[in-house]
């Protein structure tokens, strides 16, 4: 019975987020609408900042001449592959069907960014795909400093999207999960300004802590931002990052934890983590809670019983309803 009241909770919600959805752009709305799903590919153009190919996801009934939000969801083939077919099929899936990018910017009704960046074999300590510290370092112009070309991509697609009288604001959103959380979360401190609103997921329990030092052991960038200016030539910007709406989430029983694997930590880096921050997923997941907060930064973090490395319908509505709202702010104020 219990079972069944879960079920009809999670209908009735989804039926009042798309009612909603469609009262909101129907209501006193003179715009035009996207008719069809359409897939740009957009190839690189190292002019322009970008050295490799983007996607532009526009789904059905994206209004036309109404200030919307461009959501970013970074590209995750979860293996290595010197072939860029291999990551280009899995970033088009991931923009088309199989991420909570795709389903958010579908029930909302906002384009979807998915970049194309590679994750090469023959470089394997090079974890692209969740900008870790040898990304940041590396000088090669495909993979030197990927953070910098998704900003030039979006650029690029602003400019693309206003010339289908699409407006997108100043600011983006930002979806991930598992590597491309990671992602998110170390982008969201490297340029906080840029971002209204992200969600992130499934990331081995491991944020980047607002911290120089845990314990008097020094943090630098992945961990913490001791570093910060030396590699980004700018001081951490903690008044906008403290400001920035973030929905942080993970299953309890996730235990994918990228912490233990050199691909994605160094062994300096995975000693500071375990000994410091937790060895475990979930409890490292609650430590990281606990400086975000003692540090004034105060996300929506959010618990998930019975689930591992996983989205399920439940956790994606609720998502939905965190950008919905912000996207809708004004709306719904008045």
């Amino acid at each position: 019975m219990r079972y069944k009241k879960n079920i009809l909770m999670r209908f009735f919600s989804t039926v009042f987020l798309l009612f909603f959805v469609y009262t909101v752009f129907s209501q006193n709305d003179d715009s035009d609408f996207i008719e069809k799903d359409s897939l740009i590919y957009i190839k690189q153009q190292p002019s322009k900042g970008f050295y490799n190919d983007y996607i532009l996801f526009i789904p059905k009934e994206t209004p036309l001449n109404k200030k919307i939000v461009l959501i970013i969801e970074p590209n995750n083939t979860g293996k290595t592959s010197d072939s860029i077919e291999v990551h280009k099929k899995s970033a088009i899936d991931l923009a088309t069907k199989s991420s909570v990018g795709n389903n958010i910017a579908t029930l909302l009704k906002i384009p979807l960014l998915v970049p194309v960046f590679p994750r090469p074999a023959v470089q394997p300590m090079l974890y692209t795909h969740a900008l870790d510290r040898d990304v940041i370092l590396e000088e090669e112009a495909t993979y030197k400093r990927l953070d910098l070309q998704l900003i030039a991509m979006i650029k690029d697609a602003k400019k693309l999207l206003n010339n289908k009288n699409i407006v997108v604001d100043e600011k983006v959103f930002m979806s991930g999960f598992s590597a491309s959380g990671t992602f998110v979360n170390r982008f969201s401190f490297i340029h906080p300004e840029m971002i209204k609103a992200l969600a992130i997921g499934g990331f081995n329990g491991e944020l980047m802590l607002p911290l120089n030092k845990i314990n008097a052991i020094t943090l630098n960038y992945p961990i913490g931002i001791s570093d910060f200016e030396k590699l980004f030539t700018k001081p951490f910007n903690f008044h906008s990052y403290a400001k920035l709406q973030q929905f942080v989430y993970m299953g309890k029983l996730d235990e994918n934890d990228a912490v233990q694997f050199d691909d994605a930590y160094s062994k300096s880096e995975q000693k500071i983590i375990n000994e410091n921050i937790g060895y475990n997923v979930y409890p490292r997941y609650l430590k990281c809670q606990e400086v975000y907060k003692k540090q004034g930064v105060n996300p929506i973090f959010k618990s998930y019983d019975d689930v591992g490395h996983w989205t399920t319908s439940e956790m994606n509505l609720e998502i939905a309803k965190f950008f919905f709202k912000i996207l809708h702010s004004e709306i719904i104020e008045k």
